[in-house]
């Protein structure tokens, strides 16, 4: 019988090495990497232990194995490092749909029947032509989930925005979006099925949450990248720079850091390891 865990939220569960071994599988790990790792993690893990010690335990153990893997093992931490604020998060997500070909305006204000309202952000896509407004919710307590209250405030929002006359309305909008960095309540993603509002999260809707956007997009927050310090990968989203393919396209940015060349050449090399990576399916 497998000990019992404490998740992130409180509450507890038995240890899962199936599940271990597939979210390491999903980072890149090869078969038998994953099934190392898991082994060694089962066999250490105790009852009461908290489900971060077995992320931070098999974190360690893959970083041995490659950096860029365990950078990719690590994204739902990096995503919590994007805070405390929540604009460095709505500068990534923007960022990601702009690689997945959309036009994107960030806090955009847009008027409703009713009020004029601020949306996190407004995206159009020529080839599609779609509109969507977003609304982000980001939290930096790996434990916290998106509620039904949130829904309910966002749905309102939409519906005043949708039900303008699109005759006179400056921002046509096709689809309203709810997109967290955690994860939504049951209550909320039923009242989100029923009352037809998208939502994005990062492991719903199953295959196509925010991790395999992220994946199949190849976009990663800067603060991924292991070979940066805490420090450092704040001074970068201060400097507007939120992901590692950004840090790519421009060699400069990493200036203001005032590194040795040696070490801007292991941040590169793992940035564009990381990148190089092939998108595993949940089947893997």
């Amino acid at each position: 019988m497998m000990p019992t865990i404490i998740k992130a939220d409180g509450t507890t569960e038995s240890f899962d090495p199936a599940r271990l071994t597939a979210s390491l599988r999903r980072a890149g790990a090869a078969p038998y990497t994953a099934e190392r790792i898991t082994e060694t993690i089962t066999a250490s893990v105790v009852p009461g232990a908290s489900s971060k010690e077995v992320y931070a335990r098999a974190f360690v153990l893959l970083r041995k194995e490659a950096r860029p893997l365990a950078a990719r093992y690590a994204l739902r931490r990096a995503l919590l490092e994007l805070g405390p604020t929540g604009h460095p998060f709505e500068d990534f997500i923007s960022h990601l749909f702009k690689k997945e070909g959309w036009r994107v305006e960030t806090r955009k204000t847009i008027q409703g029947t009713c009020v004029a309202h601020e949306v996190d952000f407004y995206a159009s896509h020529e080839e599609r032509r779609e509109y969507l407004a977003a609304e982000l919710k980001y939290h930096n307590d790996p434990g916290y989930k998106t509620d039904l209250k949130t829904a309910l405030y966002v749905k309102a929002r939409f519906e005043d925005i949708f039900s303008c006359d699109p005759k006179t309305r400056a921002c046509p909008i096709d689809r309203g979006l709810l997109v967290t960095n955690t994860k939504f309540t049951t209550e909320a993603i039923r009242y989100a099925s029923c009352a037809v509002i998208e939502l994005l999260g990062w492991s719903y809707p199953a295959e196509s949450s925010l991790l395999d956007h992220m994946y199949r997009a190849r976009v990663y927050p800067i603060t991924t990248l292991t070979t940066l310090a805490r420090a450092q990968k704040n001074l970068l989203l201060n400097s507007g720079l939120v992901a590692v393919d950004e840090l790519l396209a421009d060699r400069t940015s990493l200036d203001p850091l005032r590194l040795a060349p040696q070490d801007v050449g292991e941040i590169f090399a793992e940035a564009e390891a990381l990148l190089a990576l092939p998108h595993i399916s949940h089947d893997a």
